[in-house]
């Protein structure tokens, strides 16, 4: 039976209060802990539009006192590197690529803020998923952290001394996997987003622990099966991303062919046709390339007689 995890990024003192509100009150209806990635000194410009919450170390303090896990998530989530390190979800980092001095550093000044405020991070999570061997010596030198969330695999494992939870979606859904961590940013999130994840609890509920259930004591390095994971995961995306650098290469060169107007003209009318396909119930692949064929006209003038067309019946 698998078990599931929620994880929630960007917990910072500029974030969007409403939507962390939120998800809050939806996960204290079901009982469900999650883990909270905190930015320690956040300066990444793309949340500088959001209100600054005054009281918010306090309420990173109440998290705490009502079972949800602290993680460290970056130092302050801007990225200085192209490098995705161990796991490389994105070619961009905090950490991975920075020499052990720097990132040290990070590690060290970060703990320092979470200690100013009396709380004592458990787990890491760099942003972008992104860390390598360094970002792992340096949090052994500089916290007590022994925990990751991040990497694709099938459960728990070992490596280097570090207990690794893996986090393999963006979203709550069902996976062929022993535990499960779904990824959210409350930040960027949609009302539609909060109503699929409310759903998904309802219906596996008893599914879901806190990280305070998870049990480390078994847990070994990885198996065939995680590396087979892993990989698969990473090709995906890599035939993810490169699916959609081809559609925008075609759409450019379909508008450089055709003109601006003439591919939108297409496009409805690829719309249209398709509309009609589905009333009529022809199979899709009748659209190509962006007129109906005509034994098609010919035959939807047969099924709707009367409609002014006249070609005959075959």
């Amino acid at each position: 039976m698998s078990s599931y995890i929620i994880r929630l990024d960007d917990a910072a003192e500029k974030r969007d209060i409403s939507k962390w509100n939120q998800i809050e009150q939806m996960l204290d209806a079901y009982a469900v802990k999650p883990l909270a990635g905190v930015i320690p000194c956040c300066m990444d410009p793309e949340m500088e539009h959001y209100e600054k919450d005054a009281c918010f170390w306090e309420k990173v303090r109440s998290w705490e006192k009502k079972g949800w896990t602290i993680a460290m998530h970056g130092y302050r989530h801007v990225y200085d590197s192209m490098d995705g390190g161990l796991n490389p979800v994105q070619n961009k980092s905090e950490f991975a690529g920075h020499p052990l001095e720097v990132q040290k550093k990070k590690i060290r000044q970060g703990i320092a803020v979470f200690r100013q405020h009396g709380i004592e991070p458990s787990v890491f999570f760099a942003p972008s998923h992104t860390f390598d061997h360094n970002t792992l010596e340096a949090l052994k030198q500089e916290s007590a952290i022994r925990i990751i969330s991040d990497t694709a695999a099938n459960s728990i494992y070992k490596y280097r001394d570090f207990w690794f939870v893996p986090q393999q979606s963006g979203r709550a859904r069902r996976l062929p996997f022993q535990i499960s961590t779904f990824c959210y940013h409350p930040n960027n999130m949609q009302e539609q987003d909060f109503v699929k994840l409310e759903k998904f609890i309802q219906t596996n509920r008893n599914s879901f622990l806190g990280f305070e259930e998870l049990d480390f004591t078994c847990s070994t390095g990885k198996t065939i099966f995680d590396y087979v994971a892993g990989q698969g995961y990473f090709l995906f995306r890599k035939f993810r991303e490169s699916g959609r650098k081809a559609a925008m290469v075609k759409l450019i060169n379909k508008v450089k062919e055709a003109g601006f107007c003439n591919t939108v003209t297409g496009s409805v009318k690829r719309v249209y046709y398709e509309l009609l396909c589905r009333k009529y119930r022809f199979d899709r692949w009748h659209i190509s390339p962006y007129e109906l064929r005509k034994y098609i006209q010919a035959a939807a003038g047969c099924i709707n007689k009367g409609g002014g067309y006249s070609a005959p019946c075959y």
